[in-house]
């Protein structure tokens, strides 16, 4: 018996190990393509883009056009109801938000989730955390809340005052590499 147990063991072990080498890849290639699908979505046009670069409050792309900084790209998470909520925001040289996009999350579907779609996601567009109070209205804001989730809605408005905290970053770094 313990030989057998132990040969299925093994069999199921190798053939674990296989498959990770054979998805790995593909895997690997899907989650790059997500990533640059969503810079391309946040960002306003661009030709070229810096490698993932890392400060203080997080990690972020820097793009230009023509040689000029067109905006900043800035890798973001809060916590959410149902876990962490992961965002792509785009920032114009100028601080505005130029959009954000859901990359990951674990909400709750019909509630929460809701924070994915378009109707939610358009009013930080154009957004000026400098001239607006980037939480919701009912902690006396300018974000209207999701029905019904106002974690989310907080959760959501939390990860992109720490993408502005990236961006503010990033601003003085590169001001000061001039």
């Amino acid at each position: 018996m313990v030989v057998a147990l132990g040969s299925i063991t093994l069999v199921c072990s190798a053939l674990l190990g296989v498959m990770h080498e054979v998805t790995a890849s593909p895997i690997e290639a899907a989650a790059k393509a997500k990533t640059q699908n969503a810079i391309a979505a946040v960002l306003p046009e661009f030709d070229s883009l810096s490698e993932l670069k890392t400060c203080e409050y997080g990690s972020y792309y820097l793009a230009s056009k023509d040689g000029e900084p067109v905006g900043v790209a800035v890798n973001s998470k809060s916590s959410g109801f149902g876990g962490n909520i992961k965002l792509m925001v785009g920032f114009h040289m100028d601080g505005r938000i130029c959009n954000s996009q859901v990359l990951e999350h674990a909400e709750t579907p019909g509630l929460g989730a809701k924070c994915t779609e378009e109707s939610f996601a358009a009013q930080f567009r154009g957004f000026d955390p400098a001239v607006k109070k980037l939480s919701v209205s009912k902690d006396g804001g300018d974000v209207d809340a999701i029905t019904a989730s106002t974690i989310t809605s907080r959760a959501y408005c939390v990860a992109v005052e720490n993408a502005v905290k990236v961006f503010n970053t990033v601003v003085k770094e590169e001001s000061s590499n001039e």
